[in-house]
């Protein structure tokens, strides 16, 4: 199969598995408020009609929050702008929580106040209802990240123990393929994937360009957004570009001083 399609195919693999664990997600939580609502209000069938109302508003608070917010302006440090635009989220969610107590005013109680749940009208409760979606929800993406870097770090580890062996191991064309370092010459990244250039043959495969890089010896120097270079076969070298195996290759700005000072000796290899 030619690669292009097989990554594609993969790719949309990925992306099904996230929506499905995202529908889970949510319904788990929407079966969870419809028991826990109906067991107070005794009629399952008007707490799934609430909550059918009362989801949307859970939704589109919990991703706002978790997906934007907290990476926009939590994590890079923004700690003023966080609390100030979370503040912004309650209000706008307060006010979506009292047009669900209206529309459940006028569809489930039919105008009569009193067939209405005390439960159901309770800003607060409502409130503190959704907020513990989202803290839910934030703790489910802490696990997942958590678990990601578990397996990345482990992953590197292997692929460290591998490397030692002389050998990277890569896959290509749906086989993997064991590539000796030796044979190596330069990395180039094509977007979504790496070409790598070898003494025998070229070799594609779909990794990142920074995977490489994070793994391969200290002999493998990124000389460029786009490139590593294996340094036993660079022939010459300027502020600009280098030759590698008889082709120029060229220094990017932002690698140039790191480039540089290992190609010439400088730093520790």
């Amino acid at each position: 199969m030619n690669p292009v399609i097989s990554a594609d195919i993969h790719h949309f693999k990925q992306k099904l598995m996230r929506t499905g664990k995202h529908v889970l997600f949510w319904s788990i939580t929407a079966l969870l408020l419809v028991i826990g609502f109906g067991s107070s209000y005794s009629d399952f069938s008007k707490a799934f009609y609430f909550v059918s109302f009362l989801l949307p508003v859970a939704i589109g608070t919990s991703y706002f929050f978790n997906y934007y917010l907290v990476p926009k302006f939590l994590l890079p440090g923004y700690y003023l702008r966080f609390s100030i635009y979370t503040i912004y989220a309650l209000i706008i969610s307060l006010y979506l929580e009292m047009l669900v107590i209206v529309i459940s005013f006028v569809i489930i109680a039919n105008y009569n106040i009193e067939e209405l749940h005390p439960i159901m009208a309770n800003i607060f409760v409502l409130a503190v209802t959704i907020y513990l979606i989202v803290v839910m929800k934030a703790f489910v993406l802490l696990f997942q990240k958590y678990k990601n870097q578990e397996l990345k770090k482990i992953q590197l580890t292997e692929e460290k123990e591998a490397l030692k062996r002389e050998f990277i191991s890569v896959r290509s064309n749906r086989e993997n393929r064991q590539i000796p370092l030796d044979e190596i010459i330069y990395f180039e990244s094509m977007g979504d994937y790496v070409n790598i250039y070898t003494s025998e043959s070229l070799i594609t495969t779909k990794e990142t360009i920074t995977h490489f890089n994070e793994t391969l010896p200290e002999y493998f120097i990124r000389i460029h957004r786009s490139f590593i270079v294996n340094r036993n076969y660079v022939s010459t070298f300027s502020h600009r570009e280098l030759k590698v195996n008889g082709t120029g290759l060229p220094i990017g700005r932002s690698y140039k001083s790191h480039a540089i000072g290992k190609l010439s000796g400088n730093q520790k290899m």
